[in-house]
């Protein structure tokens, strides 16, 4: 007799029970030749299923040998046992287990696709199988838009799309009615005429009463196994005791289009098959998500808060700092201002009188000098016609105005023929023209600076001050005015320095020091350097913007947690379909990748979404502070806040995955 096509010697399961075990099967020794048409009979508990699950590679047994053409699947991976569900078993389960998003050609190519077989060799093959079974007009049809009897067709389709070698059929008739048991019974004894080894596992005797063999079990052992003589008696030409031969059966795989010249065939379409399997986990991610379309969003939730909140406050951080610097260069680019005395503080900084203008001259002539203006100031009251107030009087030379970055909104700046002749040209700020003048044009008018006239030749242009607004009210006149005719002194209050925009303000400092030491004798003087300021409001902005940013990624964080566990109870909600995808041939991998691209997906739209949020925000915060506050945005954060969300989807989704991809296919089958 030829070589059994399955073959159980001395088979056990054994299934925990708190302390004990308790044996479902027990010394079972069964051969199951290819073509035969056999019957598993038994009542409720006598071990049928769990049978069947080991025949199909479901279960394995806790002790025994069992042999797939003389393979031994004790011996085997996961995955090796999945591909011998993919390639040589197919289920017809009782409830069908089709899968929902999916419609019935979807559902009869999930196998293959497993498989790696191509697009339209799997589209061809499942559409003629469909067509086969009578489906020709319900291919587009999802499992709710089909009847039972339509079910358990496309779950046959399903179990023949990858050859079906042999077709485990458990209670295929349990949830139909007579008339469509009857059309799935006589599909199951067309496949095995065609050469389709049928193993049926049913309670139902007048199911049974269509197999060519009948086993029977009971409590967990086999206690008949006979040729069905009212079968066999009208069919002379199958003799009794012999299989159908094992030739046909490979006729007909090859005859329907599926190919089993593995490893060469597998190999071949290999480089395909890798893409199909990574297109159906995408396709599979994409229908979960939207058939959940709620859920998947409140996932999303916390990844977009956290996206957003990084990426927004980085673009508050950087529109801060420029905004700061913006006001520092008002206030005038690269410069130094030097102040008599030993620094802020010093009490002897009054009676120090050493600063005069020859130092703003021989700075003045330095290479490295973009311009320089000396600096006196008093406070006096500032008076026209019968409208007075108090303000300062500023003595600057003609450069001050390019020291400081400041620009005339009307007139004239001053000159340095005024200065020289101590003119009494006045410039004013915009404070003091509207409080001298309301809406006159001051030029040429006369005020009081104190007991001295002056008249007005320009208007400085009004620029937001770093520390905010000023009500304060400035006038600039030429130094050597102020000096000489209203504070009577000699020395100066200040220098300002502006550096060439090409030399280190660190290196300028240095130089500076080492000139005015030598001018004095002693380093009488202290500088403020804005560059200083400029890294230290750089340096604190950006300790800002980093603690910020930490409490958005904890929040991000949070929203992964949110993923991790929004995946697990996706996982626990979908065992059923894991086992499906399992069943017919789903390596622990694919499950792996499903999911994964799925949490992975979750996390990249979440994050598209947050940056789309960010940049929302922009306009809507300039709009409500009146520009006040500007969000500058950078490519490079928001690249990064992408691929955060990306290792995101990874990192949180890989444990929910692993979870999934390690199921038992029996015990995920057995779950609702």
């Amino acid at each position: 007799m030829t070589q059994a096509l399955l073959e159980l010697r001395s088979i056990g399961r054994d299934f925990p029970a708190g302390d004990t075990t308790i044996s479902v099967l027990a010394e079972v020794d069964l051969d199951i030749h290819a073509g035969e048409m056999v019957a598993i009979v038994g009542a409720s508990g006598s071990g049928k299923s769990t049978l069947m699950n080991i025949l199909g590679c479901l279960d394995q047994p806790s002790r025994g040998h069992y042999r797939v053409q003389g393979k031994d699947v004790m011996t085997l991976q996961p995955d090796d046992l999945a591909e011998l569900r993919r390639e040589h078993f197919g289920f017809v389960f009782q409830r069908y287990h089709l899968l929902s998003d999916l419609d019935a050609m979807g559902n009869v190519e999930v196998p293959a696709v497993y498989a790696g077989r191509p697009t339209a060799q799997r589209h061809a093959r499942s559409q003629q199988l469909l067509d086969r079974l009578g489906l020709a007009e319900r291919l587009h049809y999802r499992p709710g838009q089909l009847s039972g009897g339509q079910q358990q067709r496309v779950s046959i389709a399903r179990a023949l799309i990858n050859g079906g070698q042999v077709i485990l059929a458990d209670e295929p008739t349990g949830a139909l009615d007579s008339q469509s048991g009857q059309e799935v019974m006589r599909i199951l004894q067309d496949l095995n005429r065609d050469g389709h080894t049928i193993i049926l596992v049913t309670h139902d005797m007048n199911v049974a009463r269509h197999a060519r063999r009948i086993i029977e079990i009971s409590d967990g052992r086999i206690i008949g196994d006979h040729p069905n003589q009212a079968i066999l008696s009208g069919n002379p030409e199958t003799p009794a005791d012999a299989p159908q031969p094992q030739a046909k059966a490979d006729d007909t795989a090859t005859a329907s289009g599926t190919t089993h010249d593995h490893p060469q065939g597998l190999a071949a379409a290999w480089s395909t098959g890798g893409l199909e399997r990574l297109r159906e986990a995408l396709r599979m991610a994409l229908l979960a998500m939207n058939a959940h379309r709620l859920r998947t969003f409140l996932t999303m939730l916390g990844i977009i808060i956290g996206i957003a909140s990084v990426v927004s406050v980085v673009a508050l951080g950087e529109g801060s700092r420029q905004r700061i610097l913006s006001d520092i260069n008002a206030m005038g680019t690269n410069t130094m201002d030097i102040m008599s005395g030993r620094g802020f503080g010093d009490e002897r900084s009054g009676r120090v009188q050493t600063l005069i203008p020859d130092d703003a001259r021989a700075i003045a002539a330095a290479p490295w000098v973009d311009s320089v203006t000396p600096n006196v100031s008093t406070s006096a009251s500032l008076r026209y016609r019968n409208v007075s107030a108090t303000g300062t009087i500023n003595g600057v030379n003609e450069q001050y105005f390019r020291v400081r970055g400041l620009e005339l909104q009307q007139g004239v700046g001053l000159s340095a023929d005024s200065v020289r002749r101590q003119s009494q040209d006045v410039i004013i700020d915009e404070n003091t023209r509207k409080t001298l003048f309301g809406d006159q044009d001051p030029l040429g008018q006369i005020i009081m600076l104190g007991t001295i006239p002056g008249r007005i030749i320009g208007v400085v242009k009004a620029k937001p001050s770093m520390f905010g607004s000023s009500e304060s009210l400035n006038v600039w006149i030429p130094y050597t005015t102020a000096m000489h005719r209203i504070l009577g002194q000699s020395h100066l209050r200040s220098i300002t320095v502006r550096v060439d925009d090409g030399t280190s303000m660190e290196d300028a400092e240095a130089a500076l020091t080492q000139l005015l030491t030598r001018r004095h004798g002693t380093q009488d003087f202290f500088i403020i350097n804005t560059d200083s300021i400029r890294q230290t409001i750089e340096s604190t902005t950006a300790t800002m913007t980093l603690l910020i940013s930490s409490i958005a990624l904890i929040s991000l964080l949070v929203g992964g947690i949110g993923v991790m566990n929004i995946m697990l109870v996706s996982v626990t909600e979908r065992t059923r379909e894991i086992g499906v995808r399992m069943a017919v041939g789903a390596r622990q991998s694919d499950i792996l990748i499903q999911f994964l691209i799925e949490a992975v997906l979750v996390c990249l739209v979440g994050g598209l979404l947050g940056i789309g949020l960010a940049l929302g925000l922009g306009p809507l915060l300039a709009k409500l502070s009146d520009g006040a506050f500007n969000m500058i945005y950078s490519t490079n954060s928001m690249v990064a806040a992408f691929l955060c969300s990306t290792l995101i989807g990874i990192a949180f989704g890989f444990l929910p995955a692993r979870n999934a991809a390690r199921l038992n296919p029996v015990d995920a089958l057995a779950r609702d």
